[in-house]
């Protein structure tokens, strides 16, 4: 099946504040962060419904080398990025549609 990943204008803010706080700490960080961001959400596209459900209907997609979780959800044949977050921080369990 051919997926369509759309990556909400939350999670790339998400993206960019990760990323901007890597690149602060050390040039280039941010650009190995994304990298390994790219990484997971082809394992995502690949197969999506490998990850099991986590909450409400969200999945969520770990990636390798930074603590990050990407929840998502497949609608038809779509997959929908709703949030990226960083795994050791404290987040409401909110994840809006």
């Amino acid at each position: 099946m051919n997926w369509q990943v759309t990556i909400r204008p939350q999670a790339k803010a998400d993206l960019r504040r990760a990323h901007d706080w890597y690149e602060e700490r050390c040039a280039g960080l941010g650009d190995e962060f994304l990298a390994d961001h790219a990484e997971a959400l082809l394992r995502l596209e690949a197969d999506p419904e490998r990850f099991p459900l986590y909450y409400r209907g969200f999945r969520r997609v770990l990636t390798h080398r930074f603590p990050y979780k990407i929840f998502f959800r497949i609608i038809g044949r779509d997959i929908i990025v709703f949030r990226i977050l960083h795994s050791a921080q404290d987040h409401p369990r909110e994840l809006r549609r």
